[in-house]
């Protein structure tokens, strides 16, 4: 089969690779229908993931359909459709049983795929724990929709859950980027009081506005956005504040930007060191939120998607065959033709 390969730092290869077969009693292998490419493959590529191993097939993003699976594996048949969970976890230690799924102490638990264990981003791939790690697809749901179940809109739903939103809140979310984006589609869910988005991208200021996803869109390379955040908020400051950009200033613009006694998340990941600037911060008793996202909550997320509550295929704006895909890691890489999200048809 063909898949993309990690094979060194700055060095990604389309080729040939031997056919998964199933490991262990709990695991599927999945025929991939439709694949894409994330912020964190690009992490990956760039030697910025510690965790990841040469050699890998990339891909934590992805659905298909089940070709085979072990004898212990009750929930899913053969031939049935699947959005994946970009963690796999075992269900049974410490960290499982609490939900903090990320941080599964099992071999292949955690963050694993595409980036310990091979991936989505090849014809087939072997899913531990399938019981656990898998969502069935409605058939009134496609591919498409269904497609970000298991990172971005994980992330997006993690992220607002570790927020603690509340009804009179301001939210402000840095970055409108394929995160940023579902982080706005599940925060709308909570109907915040107001919430503001900044990015520096016209174009992607534009699809929150055509899409409603945001009450007002601010350019920190039009507006002092200091400013603008104390005028939206009778000079507070915003109640809680996504840091979803991962830019060189964006981490200092959310305390900046945030109101004593708030909540600060960090969704995004960042390839340099951040600095903490407590002198400066002292006293404003802020919470600080950040680390992996928990993906366990998979079905309640396709259950938004099942019933039209989110819809993430506006941020697909690319879509292109799975012989393509070298060409669309240079176009997602660098951000060209106004990508955002583009979806591998793994059947073309």
């Amino acid at each position: 089969m063909k898949a993309v390969v990690y094979e060194d730092i700055n060095r990604l290869v389309l080729k040939e690779c031997e056919k998964p077969k199933l490991i262990e009693d709990t695991d599927v292998i999945l025929k991939v229908t439709t694949t894409t490419i994330c912020s964190s493959d690009i992490h990956i590529k760039r030697g910025f993931v510690p965790r990841s191993v040469k050699g890998v097939v990339l891909g934590h993003e992805f659905v298909g359909v089940v070709e085979e699976k072990g004898a212990k594996v009750k929930n899913f048949n053969i031939g049935d459709r699947v959005a994946v969970n970009c963690e796999t976890f075992c269900g049974e230690c410490f960290y499982c049983k609490k939900g903090y799924v990320n941080n599964c102490i099992d071999k292949n638990g955690g963050w694993a795929l595409g980036c310990r264990i091979d991936g989505g981003q090849g014809e087939y791939t072997r899913i531990p724990f399938a019981d656990n790690c898998l969502t069935k697809i409605p058939d009134s749901v496609t591919d498409e929709e269904a497609l970000f179940t298991g990172d971005l809109l994980s992330t997006g739903y993690w992220a607002c859950k570790i927020g603690e939103i509340e009804k009179d809140d301001t939210v402000v979310v840095i970055g409108a980027g394929p995160t940023g984006l579902c982080t706005l589609l599940n925060l709308k869910l909570h109907n915040p009081k107001k919430i503001i988005v900044i990015d520096v991208d016209e174009n992607r200021l534009e699809l929150v506005k055509k899409n409603s996803y945001a009450d007002i869109v601010l350019n920190p390379l039009k507006v002092d956005i200091e400013k603008e955040i104390l005028k939206y908020t009778e000079g507070r400051g915003a109640d809680r504040v996504f840091e979803v950009a991962g830019g060189e200033r964006t981490f200092d613009l959310a305390l900046k930007i945030v109101r004593p006694n708030a909540i600060v998340v960090l969704v995004a990941m960042y390839e340099k060191d951040q600095v903490l600037p407590l002198p400066n911060i002292y006293g404003k008793n802020l919470t600080i939120k950040f680390g992996g996202v928990d993906g366990c909550d998979c079905d309640k997320i396709m259950k938004y998607i099942e019933e039209k509550k989110i819809d993430a295929t506006p941020l697909i704006t690319h879509r292109m065959k799975f012989k393509e895909i070298m060409e669309a890691y240079e176009i997602f890489e660098n951000k060209r033709d106004g990508v955002i999200k583009i979806a591998i048809n793994m059947k073309k």
